[in-house]
């Protein structure tokens, strides 16, 4: 929800549920219905929902329309429709968006921004009482964690000792997830009957999309197939949460944990195991329990490896033995993959492409800086200088040339120019930046 600020009333609310929560385990709550219509609680989650952006839903409803026919009126008539249970979420847009390893498409999720306000309502009042609930190995979709400290755990975790991986992926997990046993999941917690309702609709949603002619059609596959989890909603991340606990509890209880020295660690449906034990019974043991919990394991896209000698791939970093460019002096590090670089590379393309001559010089360089930026916000753990420098001088030899593609017959630009003159960010220098940081 970016840097909004959370209103006092609403910060009140969140806080007495997560201490409920976290101090009586065995506590379930009966009465959350009526906060999802409180005013204040309403007014915030709309304000989130337009701090995220995103597009309009099957109603073709914008922010600008709400705003402009009266922002007032339209949180009163939502309200009024939860307080009388009146309220019933429409179809959601479907959309599809290339997967970041290029390979395909991802489907998602467009509600409309009065369901998407609603969820997000509903995840300010569940998202306290289960942070409570969830364990330190899931690092996805909470606010104290992120995919850095996921990269940084497993980091930690083969420094000492647990260099016996488990690189696993799972098929279509937000696709797959079983409705019953993931409402079953949510009522450990949560009995509310409205609530459990809210929820039950917004998984059996149907999606509408437009075909090549563009011609609508709708589809109940998740209310069909009774399995998903609607990517791009709201609501999603936190379900997707509550049901991978069931994978990490059940590894921790059936004693893998302790006799395989194997610890978990994921980020929504990406997880590694890394052991001290046997890699091999682990993978047994995690197609077991998956299986159980009717998800199923991409054996394509799995594997088991023995680091340092071996490499893996987690949340776009590469694992493995990294040399010091001081000493020569090997150690078990981590690095922007290959992968991560190349998509890299293929935007700072994208954005230096002849058909982008109709910009101003400082408006590519915007556009490249920002690029640039939150690449290395994300990359900037272990030795990343031989990236930056890879990425540094193909930017500017990129740029360099749309240059001379806009003006033939203006002088050639060097490196200090296209920094001093466009402000073009450099990325070994953010790199001191963030080492003095």
């Amino acid at each position: 929800m970016g840097n909004l600020a959370t209103p006092l009333s609403v910060q009140k609310l969140q806080t007495a549920l997560h201490v409920k929560a976290k101090g009586e385990p065995g506590l379930r709550f009966y009465a959350l219905f009526d906060k999802l219509y409180r005013e204040d609680l309403l007014r915030h989650a709309y304000a989130c929902c337009k701090a995220n952006g995103g597009a309009a839903g099957v109603d073709g409803e914008r922010f600008d329309d709400i705003e402009a026919n009266g922002l007032e009126q339209w949180l009163g008539e939502l309200a009024k429709e939860l307080k009388e249970k009146r309220y019933q979420p429409q179809a959601a847009r479907r959309v599809y968006i290339p997967k970041q390893n290029g390979q395909g498409l991802r489907p998602l999720s467009i509600p409309t921004i009065r369901d998407r306000t609603v969820q997000t309502a509903a995840n300010l009042v569940l998202e306290p009482i289960f942070e409570a609930d969830l364990p330190d190995e899931q690092h996805g979709y909470r606010s104290a964690r992120n995919a850095l400290t996921a990269v940084r755990q497993v980091h930690s975790l083969l420094c000492s000792g647990h260099t016996h991986v488990v690189d696993a992926d799972l098929s279509a997990y937000f696709d797959t997830v079983p409705h019953v046993e993931l409402l079953r999941s949510v009522a450990r917690r949560v009995v509310d009957r409205h609530v459990l309702h809210l929820i039950r609709m917004w998984l059996e949603t149907p999606a509408e999309e437009a075909d090549e002619r563009g011609r609508k059609r709708r589809t109940t596959r998740n209310r069909d197939t009774r399995q998903g989890t609607a990517q791009g909603s709201p609501v999603s991340p936190l379900l997707a949460n509550i049901y991978m606990r069931r994978f990490v509890l059940g590894w921790k209880r059936l004693g893998y944990e302790q006799r395989l020295r194997a610890r978990i660690v994921s980020y929504a449906d990406d997880l590694v195991i890394c052991c001290k034990g046997s890699a091999d019974e682990a993978l047994a043991a995690m197609r077991d329990i998956m299986s159980r919990l009717k998800l199923t394991v991409n054996e394509r896209k799995t594997h088991v490896c023995r680091a340092p000698e071996e490499y893996f791939d987690f949340l776009g970093y590469t694992f493995g033995r990294c040399y010091s460019r001081q000493t020569g002096r090997a150690f078990i590090g981590t690095r922007p993959s290959k992968k991560s670089v190349s998509r890299l590379l293929a935007k700072i393309h994208e954005q230096t492409a002849r058909n982008c001559t109709w910009l101003t010089a400082e408006d590519v360089v915007v556009g490249v800086n920002r690029t640039l930026i939150g690449w290395a916000g994300y990359f900037q753990l272990g030795p990343v200088t031989q990236a930056y420098q890879l990425i540094d001088r193909y930017t500017t030899t990129r740029l360099r040339r749309w240059l001379r593609m806009k003006h033939p017959r203006a002088r050639r630009w060097t490196n200090p120019a296209l920094e001093r003159e466009l402000g073009l960010v450099r990325l070994p220098t953010v790199r001191r930046n963030f080492l003095r940081a």
